[in-house]
């Protein structure tokens, strides 16, 4: 055989190589392509949260300008999606008054939520001789006068959807839950020992 006739095999051989590879490619870009597109066709709907209750064990100022908090939460979140799944892979939940971070960020379990599902956390959430700022001790010590507290518990972390067997890559959830508190609102809180209960039912915004 030929220097000719080798070259030409070859030649040949790397043009099968390049088309086998081409049709990989392109196989991978259509099954891709499918399952983006009925990924599309089932509109995830973002999973719905609710701040169900509120256990106050202490929420105190001293001086100078340190906040001490210590409470349960109940936090429930329900997947609105037929058919698609919901895994929770990082969850933080903790709580703000006025704009400024109160606790330490609590981890949360993983989860796996499926389709019309309900998941339950109890989290303790606290935060020990915390420095705030003295204007907002001033307005913390003012709505303690006033008997009510609005803190938010929020929650930050990554979501990703299932769908049949795809699973997606990971996105950023924000939950922000409004909470009334304080001696005052004696229609919605039960004395628990020396721990107040305030039952909330409280929507929450949620961002995904």
């Amino acid at each position: 055989m030929s220097a000719k006739d080798c070259g030409h095999h070859d030649e040949e051989r790397h043009k099968l190589h390049r088309h086998l590879f081409a049709a990989l490619v392109g196989f991978i870009i259509l099954i891709l392509f499918i399952i983006l597109l009925i990924f599309l066709i089932l509109r995830p709907t973002k999973p719905h949260f609710i701040l169900q209750d509120a256990t106050i064990y202490s929420f105190n100022i001293s001086s100078p300008n340190l906040l001490t908090t210590n409470f349960q939460i109940t936090l429930a979140s329900r997947n609105p999606n037929d058919k698609i799944g919901i895994y929770y892979d990082k969850l933080d939940v903790y709580a703000t008054y006025r704009g400024q971070q109160i606790t330490l960020p609590t981890l949360l379990p993983q989860t796996y939520q499926g389709h019309k599902d309900f998941t339950i956390w109890s989290p303790f959430v606290y935060g020990n001789s915390v420095p705030v700022a003295p204007y907002l001790s001033e307005s913390l010590s003012e709505d303690q006068m006033a008997g009510t507290v609005l803190i938010n518990v929020k929650v930050d972390g990554r979501v990703r959807w299932k769908v049949g067997t795809f699973v997606s890559g990971k996105y950023h959830l924000n939950v922000n839950c409004p909470a009334y508190v304080g001696g005052k609102m004696i229609g919605n809180s039960i004395a628990v020992g020396s721990a107040m209960k305030y039952q909330l039912v409280q929507n929450c915004h949620v961002d995904v």
